[in-house]
């Protein structure tokens, strides 16, 4: 693997204010979703089979039953969103050692709110990012954006090796369930999916070596993107008057299965690698199984995803944050500096997946 790249620096995270049991939640957007008791008795099934155990929400439960329409929502989802990013920033600067005025460039990724102008630009005079600050939001890569994220602002730090960048993600997936929606995808979406935030300040490699971090936090050695033909109904938003109407088809599982395992042998093999050699999986929390799905087709045991079904079952799927967390914690459990291989992958709408391999 090549000695350098794009550092890792710091990851800060940050959960919605309102922590509850999945079972609270359950009873109470079940009122929220359906009157029906055998849709009702449905929702509870699915909600009991995600492997999720509490979630941490934007709003208390209370507030939800009040929030009437897309427009309350996306209020809500800028509100608490911004205090979320502010803390993620904060702490993953803090921990870097920067100041929001070291920061070139901030890309923001979300497919749960709309913001013009965008989240990055509404935590500037917070937080005192520079006036110059090079800004790019990004709206629907779903939950693959945490990993795309990370492996577009390397691209970006190849080109600028003493630049200094944030990619925050910010997801409040709650403000988009829907009401009055008994369909099996809204079921599983409102059982499944939390809030959250994070940011991972990222350095080129002349600055890393300046800072003398290299060896020290993982390095980005490369990545690959695929988009997956005639896949586009299996994860998506439709979008109308009442907001965005999850599209979660129930072959999410089988196209991770039929691809995923082709991809990451090819991905490793173009780097003189082999699945074998990967010591630590990133992998976003899609789902039980999803990630059952995934170990399979990587022929790895389920604790090769410990991390992962953690960090499911303690704050559910937080779309593009989700994988941001768990590389947060990997990072806590196991702190980087033998060198070894580890892959980061998440999926999304298209449907896709991105891999990004890192030296741990």
């Amino acid at each position: 693997m090549p000695a350098d790249g794009p550092v890792i620096a710091a990851v800060g995270t940050a959960l919605g204010p309102h922590r509850y049991s999945q079972s609270e939640i359950t009873a109470a957007f079940g009122e929220l979703v359906t009157p029906d008791p055998r849709d009702r008795a449905r929702l509870e099934r699915l909600h009991a089979a995600t492997g999720v155990q509490t979630r941490h929400l934007a709003l208390s439960l209370p507030e939800y039953v009040q929030l009437e329409g897309f427009g309350a929502a996306n209020d809500a989802f800028l509100r608490v969103g911004l205090d979320l990013a502010e803390t993620a920033v904060r702490d993953a600067l803090l921990d870097a050692g920067f100041v929001a005025a070291d920061v070139d460039l901030v890309m923001t990724v979300t497919v749960t709110g709309i913001a013009a102008p965008g989240m990055e630009a509404r935590l500037a005079p917070r937080i005192g990012l520079r006036d110059d600050v090079r800004r790019l939001p990004v709206f629907g890569l779903g939950c693959v954006a945490g990993a795309a994220g990370i492996a577009r602002v390397a691209d970006y730090l190849v080109g600028h090796p003493d630049g200094v960048a944030v990619l925050l993600s910010v997801e409040l997936c709650s403000l988009t369930v829907q009401r009055d929606d008994a369909s099996a995808a809204n079921l599983v979406a409102s059982g499944l999916f939390g809030d959250g935030a994070a940011a991972v300040v990222m350095v080129g490699e002349r600055r890393a070596r300046h800072l003398g971090i290299v060896g020290a936090a993982p390095v980005v050695v490369a990545s690959r993107s695929r988009l997956y033909p005639d896949t586009e109904r299996v994860m998506g938003w439709d979008v109308g008057g009442s907001g965005f109407r999850v599209v979660l088809a129930p072959t999410v599982a089988d196209v991770v299965e039929e691809h995923l395992g082709g991809d990451v042998k090819g991905f490793l093999a173009d780097h003189g690698l082999d699945i074998g050699d990967v010591v630590r999986w990133i992998a976003h929390p899609g789902g039980p199984k999803v990630l059952q799905a995934m170990a399979r087709t990587l022929g790895q045991p389920d604790d090769a995803f410990a991390v992962t079904w953690q960090s499911l079952a303690d704050v559910g799927n937080l779309s593009s944050s989700s994988v941001l967390h768990v590389l947060a914690e990997s990072s806590r459990r196991f702190p980087p500096g033998a060198g070894d291989p580890a892959l980061l992958m998440a999926m999304g709408p298209g449907f896709c997946s991105e891999l990004v391999l890192l030296r741990w």
